[in-house]
């Protein structure tokens, strides 16, 4: 199973960024979570100032609205994507996760959806989503 670990920002990561020691500590968990070949993708991101957020709504056009965005508790400072027996292996490996200035802070794991978890999914539309996959990861 693939979990997708959504760490969410705080205000200090939002204006300053994180601090080596944090970088640092981050970097071993990261190794270890290759080394135990969990860790199928990570990154961290740039700030919410740097960003932009596409409104939908009903059938007008959509809206750009620039960042920055004001609740910072509801972004999202990086992810992982995890690869795990279950979600119990996967939370067990984010407990470990590095938190060397003690902040409070909040970590979501998602399941990646699969394409039998889709009532409408049809073979055709299956297919054309695995070639695409394929595709995109320079296999086709």
């Amino acid at each position: 199973m693939r979990f997708m670990v959504i760490v969410k920002t705080n205000e200090g990561a939002e204006t300053q960024g994180p601090s080596t020691e944090l970088l640092a500590e981050m970097a071993k968990f990261n190794e270890e979570m290759v080394k135990a070949g969990v860790l199928l993708a990570g990154e961290g991101l740039a700030p919410s100032s740097e960003g932009a957020r596409v409104v939908f709504d009903g059938k007008s056009a959509p809206s750009v609205v620039d960042g920055p965005f004001t609740e910072s508790k509801e972004l999202v400072g990086g992810f992982w994507i995890l690869q795990c027996r279950d979600r119990e292996e996967c939370v067990e490996w984010i407990k470990r996760m590095p938190n060397p200035e003690g902040e409070r802070g909040e970590v979501e794991i998602r399941r990646v959806a699969e394409a039998a978890d889709f009532e409408n999914m049809t073979p055709e539309i299956a297919e054309l989503e695995g070639r695409l996959r394929a595709q995109s990861a320079g296999e086709a």
